[in-house]
């Protein structure tokens, strides 16, 4: 059964696209909203969610395509799926000048729910530790 593309768009509170990719496009800025810790080791990112000394997730993704102020696609090496991939995009509204971060992920039918509330999770802890 094929994945299902998710796509998530966001408009950001800020017009400052150095800020912004830098909250999207490196490790230090996707640890202080997406995971608890995010590492990268030549073009393998490591995320971990929960204490290390205590019950934790990790996995990783390696980094498909990274277009500096634009976008971060990456690909969970636990997915087998050749089509699927993750990806951060920001883009400016021509009308109004703001940003916007799209999301495009990929579940199977029966999880879409469950991942756009995840990612619903981490826009929410972005908003709250940005302002954005």
């Amino acid at each position: 059964m094929p994945k299902e593309k998710v796509y998530i768009e966001r408009i950001l509170n800020s017009r400052s696209q150095t800020l912004i990719w830098t909250l999207i496009g490196s490790a230090s800025g996707l640890m202080r909203w997406m995971a608890d810790e995010v590492k990268e080791n030549e073009g393998i990112l490591t995320f971990r969610w929960g204490e290390e000394w205590s019950h934790h997730d990790i996995h990783t993704a390696k980094v498909i395509e990274r277009v500096r102020n634009s976008r971060l696609r990456f690909k969970w090496d636990s997915d087998d799926d050749p089509e699927s991939y993750v990806e951060l995009r920001m883009e400016k509204s021509d009308l109004t000048g703001a940003y916007m971060l799209c999301i495009t992920d990929f579940a199977y039918s029966d999880d879409v729910d469950s991942i756009r509330g995840l990612w619903e999770g981490d826009l929410e802890r972005l908003h709250r530790m940005s302002g954005l």
